[in-house]
């Protein structure tokens, strides 16, 4: 059996698409098979909520009078980036406060901003002859701007490590508090519900996708930065960081409830941010891949006290056993903690399915696929004339 997106819209569009999770589908699957599943179902919705570092907003200010061109840009303390036109700026999610402000970064900013809330603006300037204004501080928040979306590099990634430590001491890590002597563990996925490791080859999700992103829709803008292909498989699926997505959503129109910035205790800030990507079911394969369960994704384990871009996996794991709360790891039982809210995965993935179901969301085709084959580069020290 095939079907296309557009013929899925038209059925959205008469109320008569059958969408459910990618939790429901995978009990579905194991109880009536991947053909009759396929013959029911039209979309399946997925969801993750956790820390994507690799985020940030644009903002646009407006003009004052006499106008200025920001050179220096800050947010309640936290730098922005000013290298862009006269007025507008972007704003790092890892970003940290000055002035002291060690536990706040820009994901808070974000946070707040989203909330309704207002946020000090400070600007300083060189002055032009266009340009006369040399500083500006006052507030803003996004009723009073005029534009303000997040364009994030680096989200949803397809699978992540699984972080331990065989040192003798407490690591601080953007993977959490690890442990000596791999006595935890910590996670970064929401496994079954996880948007990419429902589509492993990404033949459904592409630039120009429509997706949920913090409570508002958005798109698929390029490939997401480290976005890789050359990683072990288990069971047709990426059983390391493999793909990734840049993504784009207007923060007008986000919630809150999706939009979180977290301090990670001696490491920094990132911002917890919902996403959900609707994957049309186009045949039986594209099924056999949204029904995979917990017990049929595997993570790699990998020690955090090796300083090493090349550290190796002690192990696989399941996300079946992950979400148990322990694992065997050297003959030793490993605890294990989650980064990412599976509670709040579920939500994105029944809001993106209520939305469908009632016709306020439609599917996108893709304008282009992302690339099939792609090597992530290291950074070495080189010569000039070895890079050029």
């Amino acid at each position: 059996m095939k079907r296309t997106v557009e013929e899925i819209n038209a059925k959205i569009g008469k109320g008569d698409a059958v969408v459910m999770t990618a939790e429901e589908v995978v009990e579905l699957v194991k109880k009536e098979g991947v053909e009759k599943a396929t013959r029911e179902v039209d979309v399946v919705t997925t969801g993750t909520f956790g820390a994507m570092c690799s985020s940030g907003a644009f903002l646009n200010f407006g003009h004052s009078d006499p106008p200025i061109k920001m050179q220096k840009v800050w947010l309640n303390d936290v730098p922005a980036y000013g290298g862009l036109a006269a007025v507008d700026a972007y704003i790092g999610a890892t970003e940290l406060g000055e002035n002291g402000k060690k536990n706040y970064g820009g994901a808070h900013v974000i946070e707040e901003l989203v909330a309704g809330k207002a946020v000090k603006l400070k600007a300083t300037s060189y002055g032009t002859d266009c340009y006369p204004r040399r500083s500006i501080e006052t507030f803003v928040s996004l009723k009073s701007m005029n534009q303000a979306y997040l364009f994030n590099p680096r989200n949803l990634y397809q699978n992540y490590a699984v972080a331990t430590n065989s040192s003798d001491r407490t690591l601080f890590t953007y993977m959490g508090k690890l442990l000596p002597n791999c006595k935890n563990a910590s996670y970064s996925s929401a496994g079954q519900l996880s948007p990419l490791l429902k589509d492993p080859k990404l033949r459904t999700i592409g630039v120009g996708t429509r997706i949920f992103v913090g409570g508002a829709q958005g798109y698929v803008s390029w490939e997401g930065t480290q976005y890789k292909t050359n990683v072990p498989m288990k069971n047709g699926v990426p059983s390391a960081s493999a793909r990734t997505l840049a993504v784009i959503g207007d923060m007008k129109q986000m919630s809150p409830d999706y939009v979180r910035g977290i301090y990670m205790h001696n490491y920094g800030a990132t911002l917890a941010i919902g996403i959900g990507v609707p994957i049309p079911v186009l045949d039986e394969d594209v099924m056999k891949n949204c029904g995979m369960g917990d017990d049929q994704l595997f993570a790699p384990v990998v020690d955090y006290a090796l300083a090493s871009r090349n550290r190796k996996p002690l192990q696989e794991v399941s996300y079946a056993d992950l979400r148990s709360g322990q694992f065997m790891l050297k003959g030793k039982k490993c605890r294990t903690s989650p980064l990412s809210s599976y509670h709040k995965a579920r939500q994105v993935a029944e809001e993106l399915k209520r939305q469908i179901a009632e016709k306020e969301f439609f599917l996108t085709q893709m304008v282009q696929s992302m690339p099939e084959e792609r090597a992530m580069k290291p950074l070495d020290v080189h010569t000039r004339e070895e890079v050029e």
